[in-house]
């Protein structure tokens, strides 16, 4: 009998179509804090207190002093095994893989993936609150805070908050992949953020296998065909292998 991660990785090379979702659990594993974990507060507050329109409207510089300290430690970090993996995984599959994150870091593409859905935006673009214009902005620490357009109105991270609908181009890309997936692989990803983690579902009812990669339960798992308890930097490289 081949154990499970043998018979996932025999399932991945056999799939045409591949869609992996990824959550702040492969990005923590390279040093960068959780919404939800330990270290995932700043200063007294709470990321549903800081990552709102409303708290923007509030006091901008104190949200764009939380957002040049998160840009400073993701700038520390590196790219992890879970992520190169997933890179190999798509240089392998090409077209046939799609990668979807809920992560705004950016070390997918650091790691050399491509094929990459943003569904919560990224952290290193910037859009103005006035002319609406949007652009690039990758400067750590930022000059000015909290930083303005050319226009003169303030700019804000190009992400999406609490509150804020998921960019539509981006939810459709996904909602494909998800459609035509044969194995829907959880990485890295409490599962517990919607509506990214009804794309399983979605999957599954179209016939995909389910896999779960993460070191602890998420609601996934009695979903799932496959169920990897470890980390992703551990596992992912065995399934690309």
């Amino acid at each position: 009998m081949t154990a499970p991660v043998d018979d996932l990785r025999a399932a991945i090379q056999r799939s045409r179509a591949i869609l992996a979702l990824t959550g702040a659990g492969i990005s923590a594993e390279s040093g960068i804090p959780t919404f939800r974990g330990p270290g995932g507060l700043w200063r007294s507050y709470s990321p549903e207190q800081l990552a709102t329109p409303d708290a923007f409207a509030r006091d901008p510089l104190l949200v764009w002093t939380w957002y040049d300290w998160r840009r400073g430690i993701i700038r520390g970090a590196e790219p992890n095994p879970g992520h190169r993996a997933l890179a190999e995984l798509e240089k392998l599959k090409g077209a046939g893989f799609t990668l979807v994150t809920q992560n705004v870091d950016g070390l997918h593409e650091r790691a050399g993936s491509r094929r990459v859905v943003k569904l919560h935006g990224d952290i290193w673009k910037v859009r103005c609150t006035g002319c609406g214009a949007s652009s690039v902005n990758d400067e750590v620490p930022l000059p000015e805070l909290p930083p303005r357009c050319s226009c003169g109105a303030l700019l804000r991270p190009g992400v999406v908050w609490f509150g804020e609908s998921l960019p539509e181009d981006e939810w459709e890309r996904a909602v494909e992949a998800s459609r035509g997936a044969e194995v829907f692989l959880v990485a890295g990803t409490s599962a517990a953020v919607y509506p990214a983690a009804g794309l399983a579902a979605l999957a599954r009812a179209r016939g995909a296998k389910i896999a779960v990669v993460n070191p602890e339960d998420t609601p996934l798992d009695g979903l799932a065909d496959w169920v990897l308890r470890g980390l992703a930097g551990e596992v992912l490289p065995r399934l690309a292998g």
